[in-house]
């Protein structure tokens, strides 16, 4: 059984859906049910997804897990740079926002690579 606490990567996944919870509060209110809600459910996609492969039993249903939390990693990417590009959130955000997510995704595709060479 894996703690799904103890994995840097889930550590690391929650704090940056911390900052982006944080970000979000600044965007327009028309984007409530739009952007930012996209945004946000992308963002604790990633860190859930871990946690949620952390309960799984075997290393290919975790690389599963991973798998999806990368793909939401990406989606986050995507919408972060759109809200930087529409001016709700600062450049200086966007930039440390993505150079922690560029950060994580390159962890976890190493972290599935590992798993992937584990069950060979």
């Amino acid at each position: 059984m894996r703690d799904f606490r103890k994995l840097h990567i889930w550590r690391q996944a929650h704090e940056i859906c911390l900052l982006i919870y944080k970000e979000t509060q600044l965007f327009p209110i028309e984007e409530k049910y739009g952007i930012t809600s996209q945004l946000r459910r992308a963002a604790v996609s990633v860190p859930n997804n871990i946690a949620e492969g952390c309960g799984t039993i075997g290393e290919k249903e975790f690389a599963r897990y991973l798998k999806i939390a990368y793909s939401s990693a990406s989606e986050v990417d995507y919408l972060l740079l759109l809200c930087s590009d529409l001016g709700f959130l600062p450049k200086e955000k966007h930039e440390l926002l993505f150079s922690n997510l560029t950060s994580l995704k390159k962890q976890i595709f190493s972290f599935i690579t590992k798993l992937n060479a584990e069950r060979i």
